[in-house]
Parts: C-alpha cells; sequence; structure tokens
C-alpha cells in the first residue's frame, strides 16, 4: 500500500519534486565546488578512509587494490558524477538512474567513514529510486521516458545484415 502511495499519487509526486530538487542542488554544488577548484583529488582521501579502522576490511581492501592505484580516474569520477546525479536530478531526467547513482556514491563515502550526511541523503534518495517513475512525473521524465518506450520498445527487431 505505501508503495503504490509512492508509485501513484500526484501529490507524492510532488513532494517527491521538491526531495529530488533538494538532493540534486547539493549533488551539483558539491560536483561544481570540485570542479571550479580544479584541484580536487580523491587520492588522499581514499588513501585516509583505506588505514581508518573504522572503514569495513573488505572496503580498505577495494580502496587499497582499486581505488588507490587509479585515483586520478576515480577523482574524475567524483568530480563529475555529483555533478550530472546533481542535474539529473534537479531536471527530472533519468530520475531512477540518477538516483541509483547518488545512493551509491553516498553509501562508498559512508563505508569510506565521510559522516552521517551522506547516509541521510541515501536514505532519502532510497525513497526517489522506490517511486520509480513519480519521481519524474514532474521533470523531463514526464515526456521522455514515453517517447524513449515508444521509438525502442515498441519496434519490432530485424536482423541487419
Amino acid at each position: 500500500m505505501f508503495i503504490d502511495l509512492l508509485r501513484k499519487n500526484r501529490i507524492i509526486a510532488v513532494l517527491l519534486a521538491i526531495l529530488r530538487i533538494f538532493i540534486g542542488y547539493r549533488w551539483l554544488a558539491a560536483g561544481l565546488s570540485k570542479i571550479q577548484g580544479g584541484s580536487f583529488e580523491a587520492g588522499g582521501f581514499i588513501r585516509a578512509a583505506s588505514e581508518n579502522a573504522a572503514v569495513p576490511e573488505w572496503w580498505a581492501g577495494f580502496l587499497q587494490a582499486v581505488a588507490l592505484p587509479n585515483e586520478e580516474i576515480f577523482s574524475f569520477l567524483v568530480m563529475w558524477g555529483e555533478l550530472l546525479v546533481g542535474i539529473a536530478l534537479i531536471a527530472g531526467i533519468f530520475t531512477n538512474f540518477a538516483a541509483l547513482m547518488g545512493i551509491t556514491m553516498n553509501l562508498s563515502f559512508l563505508f569510506s567513514g565521510a559522516g552521517m550526511m551522506d547516509a541521510q541523503m541515501a536514505i532519502l534518495t532510497i525513497f526517489i529510486a522506490i517511486a520509480g517513475s513519480n519521481a519524474g512525473r514532474y521533470g523531463l521524465d514526464r515526456w521522455l521516458i514515453p517517447f524513449l518506450k515508444s521509438k525502442t520498445f515498441n519496434r519490432k527487431l530485424s536482423p541487419q545484415l
């Protein structure tokens, strides 16, 4: 019943849009500050997190084995990921995917010991992801998703020779 309310109710869609825009603004601001600063490097944070005793051992192993050797890639992904998730949530475009990517980043920051704000944002973003298309009802998804469905899913696939 609660899931149906999240996924179908227009009043809830308005509340989800407000929540989506708020969370999107937070992501956008974080990404812009890193990009405009020009000197963001995730390496120091990754190194500190991998050595933190409070960080789960499996996550510290991932940070040491994968993230640290590729810290330039991870710096790029964090900056632009935050910016793009923010834009997508604010505009309501590919809302579910943006919410899932936001949750993924929030949880990775949380596992790394970044703080409780990431957990709060992840929990709020879960409501957006669960709401499905209702979360993007008052955004660009309202027009984009039906358009994409009509162009891709209703077309018969024929072999290209």
